[in-house]
């Protein structure tokens, strides 16, 4: 029998909304897409779709859940490299824009990060 995986928490829905504005806004500026993302109000390159879809896998999987710091401060760095240094220099470039863009979100974020260690995942 398979183990049905509980719903994602909105904690974590958050992240991965945050994360996905910043790749848009990124892709945008840099990759030169424009028009609108079904989901998130933008259009998207091959490569910035699969850094969406590679986010979307590790925030699923993320040890910690809801209980987590922003992955900058996490203590597991579950990126592979290729991938880190990509969302590393997309949240440079995004994460300052965010508060213009989506100040909600970019509030939440900096809260987030203002956690130094994340707790365990509570069980249910």
């Amino acid at each position: 029998m398979e183990k049905v995986k509980p719903p994602m928490h909105p904690r974590m829905k958050r992240e991965q909304k945050t994360v996905e504005y910043m790749i848009g806004i990124h892709c945008r500026d840099h990759h030169h897409t424009r028009g609108e993302h079904p989901t998130r109000g933008y259009k998207l390159c091959h490569e910035c779709r699969e850094l969406v879809e590679y986010t979307r896998f590790r925030l699923k999987n993320c040890p910690f859940q809801e209980n987590k710091t922003t992955c900058g401060n996490c203590p597991i760095h579950c990126y592979k490299p290729k991938m880190r240094e990509k969302i590393r220099n997309i949240m440079r470039y995004a994460g300052p824009r965010m508060i213009w863009h989506h100040p909600l979100l970019a509030i939440g974020h900096m809260i987030d990060g203002r956690k130094k260690e994340p707790g365990p995942k509570k069980e249910k």
